[in-house]
């Protein structure tokens, strides 16, 4: 699964993600908590979890264990991550409320999809990026460093670091 080859799901996937279900369920009722407390939470599920990193709640993930962030990223209300393989956030990123960020992907002949084989493609999102609310992040895709994705955007291929896109599918604009 995390070399990005055609994987079937099995009952040790299967309890990898009932135990990030218990975990979400956790986290997600956790929203009185402190930062501190919201923080401990991420750390004992992610893979890593840097300095003064946020999510605010609620929030779904598949395992937790492939995503990885960096110091001062926050991520607002109702993101997603399909965390398949790694998701790699650098330092300082903002995402907007209700971003989809996934890494799980399907083959595309039906013949295949029909045996239940799948695969994911890692994500990597540079530092100091903003994504705007609502945006979906497909997988495979690498964001470059400072650049923005404006809300509601479909990002399908590499965004340039210091790029501004938008649109489904979103396209290069004009800062």
């Amino acid at each position: 699964m995390l070399a990005g080859e055609l994987y079937r799901p099995d009952e040790e996937l299967a309890a990898d993600h009932t135990a990030a279900e218990h975990w979400m369920a956790r986290y997600n009722a956790s929203g009185a908590s402190s930062a501190a407390e919201l923080h401990a939470l991420l750390s004992a599920r992610f893979r890593k979890v840097g300095k003064d990193a946020v999510i605010r709640p609620p929030f779904f993930c598949d395992y937790g264990g492939n995503i990885s962030l960096g110091d001062g990223v926050f991520l607002n209300f109702n993101c997603v991550i399909l965390d398949v393989v790694e998701v790699t956030i650098g330092d300082r990123t903002q995402i907007g409320p209700a971003v989809q960020i996934y890494t799980a992907d399907h083959p595309r002949d039906a013949a295949t999809r029909r045996a239940g084989l799948e695969f994911g493609r890692p994500i990597r999102i540079g530092s100091n990026v903003w994504i705007g609310g609502g945006a979906i992040i497909l997988p495979g895709v690498s964001i470059g460093d400072g650049a923005l994705v404006g809300a509601g955007s479909v990002v399908t291929r590499d965004v340039a670091p210091g790029a501004t896109v938008a649109g489904n599918p979103a396209r290069p604009r004009q800062a």
